[in-house]
């Protein structure tokens, strides 16, 4: 079935579209495959990232949303990708990036369009194991900024991944999360909310 993916807020991908069309955000990103860019480069496939902070005694997964992540498109392939943040004054762009997690990316959502289920796509990312996942939520009707990972939504490990998970293959969140807390400081991820 086909993913569901949420729409990005306006003023988030306005300010990508602002950077794309500035000179000097592209020279500065020192992203080779834009500085090169042969014709018009267009932000698309949005995704919300969102940061694992903690797991609670009770195994939920405590998120918070980090950003919004665009693929920047030339011709037929994503060649860099754009991430906003939010401040105080609304969705800002923060920065142009290339590198394994744009293919990789791309890689694990043409599988997740295998699966018979439908799923909103969001990115949820681990810090404290350098670890970005592909969060195949089960709720497609859901506020793509908000909620924490269900039991039964999949994660999907983007390569690179760390050591001893294999990049590429769906876990259920009740699989992998257990896996994830052992790896991680357990006073980081097991402390009580602040």
């Amino acid at each position: 079935m086909p993913l569901r993916v949420p729409p990005a807020p306006a003023p988030a991908l306005r300010s990508v579209l602002t950077a794309l069309s500035s000179p000097t955000a592209v020279r500065e990103a020192r992203t080779p495959a834009l500085l090169g860019a042969q014709g018009p480069a267009t932000p698309e496939l949005p995704l919300p990232v969102h940061v694992l902070d903690r797991v609670t005694t009770e195994g939920v997964a405590a998120t918070r949303l980090a950003g919004w992540r665009f693929h920047i498109r030339l011709g037929d392939r994503a060649v860099a990708a754009a991430e906003t943040m939010l401040t105080p004054d609304g969705w800002a762009f923060s920065h142009f990036f290339e590198g394994p997690y744009v293919a990789s990316t791309e890689r694990a959502l043409r599988q997740a369009e295998s699966v018979p289920q439908s799923y909103q796509p969001r990115l949820l990312s681990v810090p404290e194991l350098y670890m970005l996942t592909l969060w195949l939520h089960g709720d497609c009707t859901a506020d793509a900024g908000t909620g924490h990972p269900a039991a039964t939504d999949l994660l999907v490990p983007l390569a690179p991944a760390p050591p001893g998970i294999a990049a590429h293959r769906p876990h259920r969140v009740a699989e992998l999360l257990p896996v994830l807390t052992h790896r991680v400081t357990p006073t980081r991820l097991l402390g009580s909310p602040a």
